[in-house]
């Protein structure tokens, strides 16, 4: 019996597209700071705020959490780095659950903008790194940079 077609035996060498995806859209989040602090501070106050912030710290430790598992699973094998997918996604949504039920009777926590910040953060990070994310299998998670062409004229240097 072959050992080449088992998924268990075949393991992945180099970087790991979805920890670059992770950390990214981490980047990314620090963008929305600035907006999630003034809606909350504007609406419910220091403890609006202080939600607010809890909320995006979930939202930035799952996706990291999530690059991570995929990130270990894939170098051990494809089978490994599905379970992880799978069993990774139920683990993450329980430390949600957990981080969330530690703090309910908090008297900083503000339901409404945890909650609103919790879900919306979540949804614009992944539909704003749509937009980063390469969708070609010569060059797997983030698009590369774009290079100036050195044989187009307007980038010839002068005579």
């Amino acid at each position: 019996m072959s050992t080449a077609a088992d998924p268990v035996a075949v393991h992945a060498e180099g970087p790991s597209p979805a920890m670059d995806v992770a950390l990214d859209m981490a980047k990314r989040s620090v963008w929305l700071l600035p907006v999630a602090i003034l809606v909350s501070a504007a609406g419910w106050g220091i403890d609006g705020v202080a939600s607010t912030l809890y909320a995006i710290a979930i939202v930035v430790v799952n996706f990291l959490a999530a690059g991570w598992l995929l990130k270990v699973g894939g170098r051990i094998s494809p089978a490994a780095m599905g379970a992880a997918a799978m069993f990774g996604f139920l683990a993450r949504l329980g430390l949600i659950f957990l981080a969330v039920l530690l703090v309910k009777d908090a008297g900083w926590l503000e339901l409404v903008p945890f909650g609103v910040t919790l879900i919306v953060t979540h949804l614009v990070l992944l539909f704003w790194e749509l937009r980063h994310i390469s969708s070609s299998l010569a060059f797997p998670g983030l698009k590369p940079a774009a290079e100036p062409n050195p044989y187009l004229p307007e980038n010839q240097e002068p005579a």
